[in-house]
């Protein structure tokens, strides 16, 4: 397999679908939604549901967390090549319209 036919599987942030991504062609070529939970039948089951979610909150937070803390590393490489750029580059006076005549 190539390069260029390979795709990239992501799940949606918003509603945990599961995309399929043609990186050349910049398209979702498919998509699977998710299996709906089923409805709880009894306190126990509502219960233990209950309880499950927290875990997954937590287990989500920890995920958000870890992705803020990459996004300032990024960000900070990122400034980083931009100042070395600037450093590099030649002072030179900006032209003004007035000078153009």
């Amino acid at each position: 397999m190539s390069d260029e036919n390979k795709t990239i599987h992501v799940t949606c942030p918003c509603c945990d679908a599961m995309l399929t991504i043609d990186p050349t062609l910049a398209v979702v070529l498919d998509h699977k939604m998710p299996v709906k939970p089923q409805v709880v039948v009894n306190m126990q089951d509502a219960l233990n549901q209950v309880k499950g979610e927290a875990g997954r909150r937590d287990e989500k937070y920890k995920q958000l967390a870890e992705a803020e803390k990459n996004k300032s590393k990024v960000l900070e490489a990122q400034f980083q090549e931009l100042f070395k750029k600037a450093k590099d580059e030649p002072l030179t006076k900006p032209l003004k319209d007035i000078d153009l005549d």
